[in-house]
This record gives structure tokens, C-alpha cells and sequence, in this order.
């Protein structure tokens, strides 16, 4: 059924964890910094929201993240030299980032979770549906799952929430979701979440990924959610409370995505994810490539 709604175009992007996997690297630079290939993790995200039409961007953040904001500002000095020597493909790139969108920023102070990131961006949201995207999951941008979990906000309303299927003994890394099927074969209506549960006590191997399309009247759950697993406010436990009741704010449904996924919150997948990046680039990719086959015909 459609529901009547505004148009979406709004979203949040979390940035104030510590990145501690990746230390001694996020000593003093945000994680969300580090580069894959050669742009920071944080603007293919950013990036991604821009290609879902979203065009006001609201960046969580905490201590020690102003390289976020520089980034994403004009830096005079290094196009005014770019400028005098001519260069003007790195003259683009440089401008290219400040360019995206309108972003703007909020301290979460406390870190206590997720859901209290989320909540910190109530007075900017107000009452509009809108888009949550986590860093540390970048989505490869010829799998538009943004878009897609739009649309299926626009035709049932409520929340929508990114899932993927995982092997049955990686489920307790992730929020797992209970679901019923729907018409469309890629969208399921969720019937209850759980945070990184047991295996033998996982609902599914449906594990929720970082894309969420929310209506606002999560954030009133938020503000009586107590803090759960971890001590913090988990997002997964306020979903769990939409989807267990329609009457507060609609229904919680999942897209189930079959696309590329690259995973740059663990250490070996952030370093699988510049390889397999890398390899696809045309102007990086066939020597890369080559050279990548080379040095592994030499390990074998």
C-alpha cells in the first residue's frame, strides 16, 4: 500500500567511533579517514547518499574528527597551487569532495551506542523520514540498494532496514532479523531483531548491514530505549519495537541485498576492499592486476 510521506531527503552518517581495530593508525587520524585506494573511506558514503538523491548530509561525530570537516571543505591554498601549475584533473578531485552535497555536523559527546548517534540527529531530521549510512560498509555504487530501499519506503511507509545472507556461524557478528515474505521477491516485512545473537539462538541468517531508511518516530522510541547489549543504546533494539508494533511509527521491512558489499571496519576485509577496488579501476587495474598475479604464482 503507498503511504503518504515526504520525500527523503535527508541522512546520517554516523562518525564518532574510536576505529581502536585499526590503531595505531586512528592514533590520530578518524578511521573514517583511512584511504581505500585513493579516496577516504567516508566520501564514497557520502557519495552513495548523494547518488540516492540525498542531498542534506549530516555527519555524527566526536572527539578528533575535524580532518572529516576539512575534507569536506574547500582548502584554497592547494587549489590555488594546483591552479598555477595547470593541474587540472587533481584540481578536480580536490574540489570534487566539498562539492557533493550540503554537510553538516553534530558532536554525539557521550559514545553510547549507535542508537544514541542516531538520536543525536533529532533536531536536524524533525519529522521527515530519513537515511542512516555506516562507514564502515561501503556498497559498490552499481548496486543501488540506497535507491532501492527508498522505493520500498515510499510504497509501505514505516522503516526500512538493509539485510544480507550470511553463513549461519557469522550471524552472532551482526543484528539479525525474523522475517515473512512479501510480493517482491527482494523485500521481506521484519517481525523482530535481535543484536548479534547465539547461533543456535539466531531467528535467521538474515544479518542487518549498514543502511537504514527511518521514520522519525524512531526517535521517540530512542529516547525510552535503555541501553542494551554493550551498555549502549542499540538501534536494533528500538527497530525491534517498531517491528513489534506498527501503531508507533509503521512497519519495518528489509531489502535483502545480493550485491557488492566491501566490509572496511575489520582489517582484512578494509585491505580485501582496495584490492578488489583497485583491480576493477581502468586506469589502475591492468598493471595492478598483473602484478597482483604475478606475486601470487610467486607465494604459491
Amino acid at each position: 500500500m503507498t503511504q503518504e510521506h515526504s520525500r527523503i531527503s535527508k541522512a546520517v552518517i554516523p562518525a564518532a567511533g574510536l576505529g581502536t581495530r585499526f590503531l595505531p593508525a586512528t592514533k590520530a587520524t578518524p578511521k573514517e579517514m583511512l584511504p581505500v585506494v585513493d579516496k577516504p573511506a567516508i566520501q564514497y558514503v557520502v557519495e552513495e547518499a548523494v547518488s540516492a538523491g540525498l542531498d542534506d548530509v549530516l555527519m555524527v561525530t566526536g572527539r578528533n574528527k575535524r580532518p572529516l570537516e576539512d575534507h569536506f571543505d574547500r582548502n584554497y591554498e592547494l587549489e590555488s597551487a594546483l591552479e598555477k601549475k595547470g593541474d587540472g584533473d587533481r584540481l578536480a578531485k580536490v574540489r570534487e569532495s566539498s562539492d557533493l552535497a550540503t554537510i553538516h555536523y553534530v558532536r554525539q559527546g557521550d559514545p553510547r551506542g549507535l542508537g544514541h548517534a542516531v538520536l543525536c540527529a533529532a533536531p536536524h531530521i524533525g519529522q521527515e523520514p530519513f537515511a542512516v549510512l555506516l562507514g564502515d560498509d561501503l556498497i559498490d555504487p552499481r548496486d543501488p540498494l540506497l535507491q532501492r530501499m527508498i522505493e520500498v519506503q515510499e510504497i509501505y511507509g514505516g522503516s526500512v532496514i538493509a539485510l544480507m545472507e550470511v553463513e549461519p556461524e557469522q550471524i552472532h557478528l551482526y543484528g539479525c532479523a525474523a522475517v515473512e515474505t512479501t510480493e517482491d521477491a527482494d523485500v521481506v516485512q521484519v517481525t523482530g531483531l535481535v543484536e548479534k545473537p547465539d547461533t543456535a539462538e539466531a531467528p535467521s541468517n538474515y544479518a542487518v548491514i549498514g543502511r537504514y531508511v527511518l521514520d522519525p518516530n524512531i526517535f521517540d522510541v530512542l529516547r525510552r530505549t535503555e541501553p542494551g547489549r554493550g551498555g549502549e543504546i542499540q538501534l536494533t533494539d528500538a527497530l525491534q519495537q517498531l517491528a513489534q508494533d506498527e501503531r508507533i511509527g509503521g512497519p519495518v521491512h528489509g531489502v535483502v541485498f545480493k550485491g557488492r558489499r566491501y566490509d572496511t571496519g575489520d582489517r582484512g576485509d578494509y585491505l580485501r576492499a582496495i584490492v578488489r577496488l583497485a583491480c576493477e579501476r581502468e586506469d589502475l587495474g591492468p598493471d595492478f592486476r598483473a602484478w597482483l598475479q604475478r606475486y601470487v604464482a610467486e607465494e604459491m
